[in-house]
């Protein structure tokens, strides 16, 4: 009976990265992640580089989360790890933004077209001290 939970959580487990794994990289291909990157930096020709870092990245990361990898690093490599981590998800957020234009939308709706960049330094803003508040654990 042991192996046929072992085998059922393998299946279970089977199924549920390549669930994520499919839904991650539908979404890097429909918000256009890599080509779009390429395209504000002027490096095309780099672009089979930017989807080798993604793949390893993935990878890298999964294998330390899976195998529970410890590192020992100087306290200022959380800093580095911090910034990619940052741009990453920034770019993310902005080209989702970009993809199903959010901001213009809502301005408009609630009035506040000429305000908007004030909206933006709001959002961005905010996202920053939150992360810092997250991240210093102020709040609990």
């Amino acid at each position: 009976m042991e192996w046929m939970s072992a085998i059922g959580l393998i299946f279970i487990g089977l199924a549920g990265g390549i669930a994520v794994g499919s839904g991650m990289v539908a979404f890097l291909v429909v918000l256009d992640i890599i080509p779009r990157l390429a395209q504000i930096t002027r490096s095309y020709a780099q672009i089979r580089l930017y989807e080798g870092a993604v793949i390893i990245g993935a990878l890298f990361f999964t294998f330390t989360d899976f195998f529970e990898w410890s590192y020992r690093l100087a306290p200022m490599s959380a800093v580095v790890y911090g910034l990619l981590a940052g741009c990453f998800v920034g770019m993310l957020a902005a080209a989702l933004t970009e993809v199903i234009n959010v901001l213009p939308i809502i301005a408009k709706r609630i009035g506040l077209e000429s305000y908007m960049i004030w909206l933006l330094m709001a959002m961005i803003f905010g996202k920053v001290f939150g992360s810092i508040i997250d991240w210093l654990g102020i709040l609990g």
